[in-house]
């Protein structure tokens, strides 16, 4: 019994460093922000009118709209891709696999502001390939703008099918080829196969990677800050500008910003959750 709960101490102090950094640079900051956000711009007055504000404001709704909708068109077109990418990938041997998979790893680290950096040198008014492909007469960019919304949303997808395809890839080692080969023996064919066992097999995966996308989108700064600045209305663009801003300084409303922000990606795991618990009910 002692040498149990000497194991038990000795295994808390190794965990102890861990607790206090996220204690340090989670826990800390996320209630500073969140007192922080009921003051008004004074600091000293405690009041909602923080919250009040940006409910009434056109402009915060719409940085909270777009937000919403980039994070989810991001989030689908990236899980579609990677689905089909993480199954390619199975089709390969094991050593190519590999490789496969540390080039996916390595591309899901290249964002923010070398990415978009990246594709304005390549796709901008006087990227690489704009001005190839217009000096060989082909106007395949001709209606294309790097810095609007279209170009927002092929960064955004850029930057998160590596990272939905390391962690769909994953699940596709839980299908058993003696699943098909049961499938195939009973009458089945692959669409069958797929429809009925292989995607509901993956489907908590590819809810909880779409979720993880959602919030990875939703809290995507300096990405968005390299490429369109503060032409483009984000949440998290707001929220950067009222904190360490020149010109607007309200770190007060700034943080009730992001509260907003932590509660929308609070909701969208709990919804997660929820279903992949549901899913898993059904196939029980």
């Amino acid at each position: 019994m002692l040498k149990i709960k000497k194991q038990k101490f000795y295994l808390f102090a190794l965990l102890l460093p861990f607790i206090l950094f996220v204690i340090g640079f989670e826990i800390g900051p996320l209630v500073a922000m969140i007192k922080n956000s009921f003051y008004a711009d004074d600091g000293i007055t405690v009041s909602i009118n923080q919250y009040i504000t940006i409910f009434k404001s056109k402009f915060y709704l719409q940085a909270l709209k777009n937000s919403l909708i980039i994070s989810l068109f991001s989030a689908v077109v990236s899980v579609i891709v990677a689905v089909i990418a993480a199954y390619s990938f199975t089709r390969f041997s094991k050593k190519i696999q590999n490789r496969l998979l540390m080039i996916a790893n390595m591309t899901s680290n290249f964002e923010g502001i070398p990415l978009s950096f990246s594709y304005i040198i390549l796709l901008g008014n006087n990227g690489l390939f704009t001005l190839l492909f217009a000096k060989l007469g082909w106007d395949l960019f001709a209606d294309f703008n790097l810095y609007s919304w279209t170009g927002l949303i092929l960064v955004y997808v850029y930057f998160q099918i590596p990272l939905a395809v390391m962690l769909i890839y994953p699940s596709y080692q839980g299908i058993k080829k003696q699943w098909i080969e049961a499938s195939s023996l009973l009458g089945g064919n692959r669409s069958s196969f797929w429809l009925r066992i292989g995607i509901p097999v993956l489907l908590p995966s590819i809810i909880g990677t779409f979720s993880i996308l959602f919030a990875n989108a939703m809290g995507a700064y300096a990405t968005a800050y390299a490429l369109v600045g503060s032409n483009y209305n984000l949440l998290s663009l707001q929220i950067a500008s009222l904190v360490a801003s020149d010109v607007t300084l309200k770190p007060q409303l700034g943080s009730a910003l992001g509260v907003l922000l932590a509660a929308t990606m609070i909701g969208a795991m709990w919804f997660n959750e929820r279903m992949m618990r549901r899913i898993r009910r059904d196939l029980q």
